[in-house]
């Protein structure tokens, strides 16, 4: 007796049908890859690189990307806080030393400038008077000196006179007693103004010289603040090339403040960065290779950034030829840094083909057969590769990909 199929074993069917019907198409798909793959036993020259192994020199490297900088910079400072006047050239401008590159508002410096001289032109009268006074008062100390040794002189002599009027009873002992107390009273006297004038001779130089250096010290700030007034015509201290001015006429800029940069384009550095995972490899001397275009230069680290930001360090190189004709300010450069180098070993260009094991397979062409070999390496240049063996000078091997012939330990090359 017959049974109705139901709608969920109908379903199940066409599934079924379904995924064997996938299969199918799947298997078919990689019949017709694996047919063609396999079938395939000839390559177009046309389509393959093809390098000859020869000998020569193989550098192991590290990549980094380089911009060419002056290597020495000036920069120009506000001399004073002032405001911007007026400026003569702008950013990329050649110039010479001296020229006059802008001007700055020199109303308060000139201000400043005049009061400080008439300070110090005051200063110089009133030095010129306490000299004089500190020398009268001398003077008349050593007067009263002199005027106290002549009372010494003649309180001398009335005790002599004293001394004989005694004898013939024309004075007392008394009145010798007290001239010769006046005589002592008179020496000490003396001795107190020569101690004082000692003093005073002493006080009165370091006195002299103090007001000296007080000149001296407010003629310098004068002569530097008329520096500074002369400085308001801002003028290039180099021969050169404007990289960045401050050019918003009107601004007010503090002292110190940054106005100008000048490149020396006469020497040339190259600024760095790479990825901090190269940080332990580098060292300061480490030879580099800069390229510009079809150009090489050489050189070395000359200082590295220790700080690190956003996973990059940055480093300096100083080139050989540091004048070089393709060298120009802000110029992207390709930067190779070497690790390690070997000369006159067995190498080959290097392509696609190769991997990062220490050995691998590659196709050896001879004649119009490519046949597969091992090889081992050694050094690796972002250009060659060294050829520790499997390989001898004059092979040619072919670099370029060639996936399609894997599975094949030789294949023909037409053309």
């Amino acid at each position: 007796m017959d049974r109705e199929i139901t709608k969920s074993e109908r379903r199940a069917a066409n599934g079924m049908r379904y995924i064997w019907l996938g299969l199918t198409i799947a298997a078919l798909v990689f019949c017709a890859y694996a047919m063609r793959k396999y079938l395939k036993k000839s390559a177009k020259s046309s389509e393959l690189v093809i390098a000859t192994v020869d000998r020569g020199i193989v550098r192991s490297t590290l990549s980094a990307a380089g911009v060419v900088m002056a290597s020495s910079e000036r920069i120009i400072n506000a001399p004073v806080t002032t405001e911007i006047q007026e400026v003569e050239l702008i950013s990329g401008a050649t110039v010479n030393e001296g020229d006059v590159i802008m001007n700055l508002n020199e109303e308060f410096v000139r201000l400043e400038y005049d009061q400080l001289r008439d300070q110090l032109s005051l200063r110089n009268n009133n030095m010129s008077r306490l000299k004089l006074e500190y020398d009268k008062n001398l003077k008349d100390l050593d007067y009263t000196d002199q005027i106290k040794q002549l009372q010494i002189n003649r309180l001398a002599a009335e005790v002599n006179n004293q001394k004989r009027l005694l004898e013939i009873g024309g004075s007392t002992q008394e009145e010798l007693e007290a001239s010769q107390m006046a005589l002592r009273i008179a020496k000490l006297e003396k001795k107190q103004l020569e101690n004082e004038l000692q003093f005073r001779r002493a006080v009165n130089s370091t006195d002299k010289n103090n007001l000296q250096l007080e000149y001296d010290i407010q003629y310098k700030q004068l002569r530097e603040l008329g520096k500074k007034l002369n400085q308001t015509e801002l003028k290039s201290p180099v021969s050169g090339v404007i990289t960045w001015i401050n050019d918003n006429i009107g601004e007010t800029v503090t002292e110190g403040e940054p106005l100008v940069r000048i490149a020396n384009l006469t020497r040339y550095e190259i600024e760095a960065t790479t990825t901090d995972r190269n940080l332990n490899e580098l060292y300061v001397g480490m030879p580099a290779e800069v390229r510009i275009g079809r150009s090489k230069l050489e050189g070395s680290i000359d200082r590295i950034n220790p700080e690190v930001v956003n996973n990059t360090i940055r480093f300096y190189i100083a080139l050989e030829d540091a004048n070089n004709e393709v060298l120009r300010p802000n110029l992207r450069s390709e930067v190779l840094l070497i690790k390690g180098i070997k000369e006159d070993v067995l190498r080959s260009k290097r392509g696609s083909i190769l991997t990062g094991a220490a050995s691998q397979y590659v196709y050896k062409v001879s004649g119009n057969t490519a046949e597969k070999v091992r090889i081992r390496k050694g050094l690796i240049s972002s250009d060659y590769f060294e050829v520790v063996d499997g390989l001898q000078a004059g092979d040619r091997i072919i670099i370029s990909d060639v996936d399609e012939y894997e599975h094949m330990d030789q294949f023909q090359i037409k053309g």
